[in-house]
């Protein structure tokens, strides 16, 4: 029988590429959406069908991680093999701006499907998207599984509390849990307010006469920045594991934001200089100034390695959102 996999924030970046990779293993997939007033699921209307058709294993259930009724009605429904719980309000920046909503989605959200699974008697296997967010003012360099955390945002406080709660069901009740520390990871399908696309998505604007400027916050932040695609993979091998445990998954170099902006804009052959002005509004309240991960036990207990490097994936963000921008100016012609 084929197993059956529930993923909270399917229509996000990293469930997208989660149910991509469970559809291609045979895996029955169900994702919560929450109900709103327009449709955001492109991310995945690729693998969509129609689920009365046979052969169908993509259902979609409506749902939302501040309701428990809604999370234990779908867990009765659906009796998942592995649960991953993707969704929050996940972007840094506005967390300061909404923290008391941030802590309620990105933190005990997580708790309402702990309990859940407790409530409505099943054992699935259960994943928590933790983050590299956590060691914020990181007390030692690279960060590993044993380095203390260190907040600097309410998403990233938010994260503490569902990681702890997610060892503390473990250790407590016996559940099958662990934790992904995943450092920063993005993609052709990231959103367009993160900065990593907000400067692909300019630049190639730029290139093609559809924007002037690019305004961004602090460009010496340094990150270790990934391939979302392959840290799915990692997502997927923690819970094949005989045990739950917590892993930290990253690249193990760090690049600033500026770094970053160099790329892509002089892959466009582009001087980055003439185009990008800073705009202290972008700048956060406490600001993580740098981030480098060591993955080396997932390394070594999951057999898991990178395989897209930094200037392969600006590159490929950049070639991607060309293709957006040639359409737009296409259809500023018609």
């Amino acid at each position: 029988m084929n197993k059956r996999a529930l993923i909270t924030g399917i229509t996000g970046q990293d469930g997208s590429f989660l149910a991509e990779l469970l559809l291609e293993k045979g895996y029955e997939v169900h994702g919560v959406i929450r109900r709103s007033s327009s449709f955001n699921t492109q991310r995945i209307d690729h693998l969509y069908q129609d689920p009365h058709l046979p052969g169908t294993r993509l259902f979609l259930d409506h749902g939302d991680l501040s309701d428990s009724s809604s999370l234990n009605t779908i867990l009765r429904q659906v009796q998942p093999d592995e649960i991953y719980n993707l969704g929050a309000q996940s972007h840094v920046r506005v967390s300061f701006d909404v923290p008391e909503y941030t802590a309620d989605v990105t933190g005990i959200g997580a708790v309402r499907i702990l309990e859940a699974i407790r409530e409505v008697g099943i054992r699935p296997k259960f994943y928590q998207a933790s983050s590299s967010e956590m060691f914020g003012k990181a007390l030692e360099t690279p960060q590993s599984e044993r380095t203390p955390f260190y907040p600097r945002s309410p998403y990233a406080s938010a994260k503490v509390f569902a990681y702890h709660s997610t060892v503390n069901y473990r250790e407590a009740f016996g559940l099958f849990t662990c934790n992904g520390i995943l450092f920063n990871h993005e993609s052709e399908r990231r959103g367009e307010t993160f900065v990593t696309r907000k400067i692909t998505r300019a630049a190639t604007r730029i290139k093609l006469g559809l924007q002037e400027k690019l305004y961004l916050g602090n460009l010496e932040a340094k990150r270790d920045w990934g391939y979302a695609k392959d840290y799915v993979e990692a997502m997927w091998l923690m819970m094949q594991a005989e045990k739950g445990d917590d892993y930290v998954i990253a690249t193990g170099e760090s690049h600033s934001v500026r770094e970053f902006v160099e790329q892509a804009f002089s892959y466009l052959d582009l001087d980055w200089k003439e185009y990008v002005e800073i705009d202290p509004w972008y700048y956060r309240p406490a600001e993580v100034d740098f981030l480098l991960g060591d993955a080396d036990k997932a390394r070594r207990l999951l057999g898991w390695e990178p395989k897209v490097g930094f200037k392969e994936l600006v590159r490929l963000m950049v070639d991607y959102d060309m293709t957006l921008a040639k359409r737009d100016k296409e259809n500023l012609r018609h």
